[in-house]
């Protein structure tokens, strides 16, 4: 899977967070996919967690997310950088996506720098 794929993921899965459609950003998803995220103080198991994080986090904080750059980490692998910005002020973050043969999204390591 070309690192162009994985970009392709990120970034049909940016347009959806900002545009608060939480249905379309779900579709970049497996069903059992998982966001784990240090920053919120919790990991989001499958569709229903996911769901609650893209609602919460985004759609609650009315964040816009900006794509900054890609770094490779394999073959369906790769960290992406992100600046956010919302009611929240202001964060760059990184998130690690590891998408399957599809280029569905298997899990997202996030962080803030």
């Amino acid at each position: 899977m070309p690192t162009k794929t994985v970009r392709g993921t990120a970034d049909a899965l940016i347009a959806a967070l900002n545009a608060f459609d939480v249905d379309k950003a779900l579709s970049v998803f497996t069903s059992d996919a998982v966001i784990d995220d240090p920053s919120t103080g919790h990991r989001f198991d499958g569709y229903a967690g996911i769901r609650d994080y893209i609602e919460r986090y985004f759609i609650g904080y009315h964040t816009v997310t900006r794509f900054l750059s890609l770094k490779a980490m394999g073959e369906t692998r790769a960290r992406v950088r992100v600046d956010f910005t919302g009611d929240f002020g202001h964060e760059i973050g990184l998130l690690d996506i590891s998408v399957n043969a599809d280029g569905l999204i298997m899990r997202i390591d996030a962080d803030l720098e």
